[in-house]
């Protein structure tokens, strides 16, 4: 899944809307594994930091949810 990101938006922001639709569609499931921080950067080609501002939104939205040492998953539905 490739996205062409807009250079004149925030990176971050896109990545962050990106992996938010694919949970609205249904590609990533509640309860499934997202990608990570070293995934995330090789598909969009984003700095570790980028993608880690991407799923720290996702969090702090509610969305996704993050088990240390295992990774983060779509949280489940409300």
């Amino acid at each position: 899944m490739s996205v062409d990101l807009d250079r004149s938006r925030p990176i971050w922001r896109q990545v962050a809307e990106a992996i938010s639709k694919r949970i609205a569609d249904g590609t990533y499931q509640p309860g499934s594994r997202v990608p990570g921080i070293v995934e995330l950067s090789a598909e969009f080609g984003i700095a570790a930091s980028t993608a880690q501002k991407a799923l720290s939104h996702l969090r702090d939205t509610g969305e996704v949810r993050t088990e240390v040492g295992l990774g983060t998953f779509v949280a489940d539905s409300k």
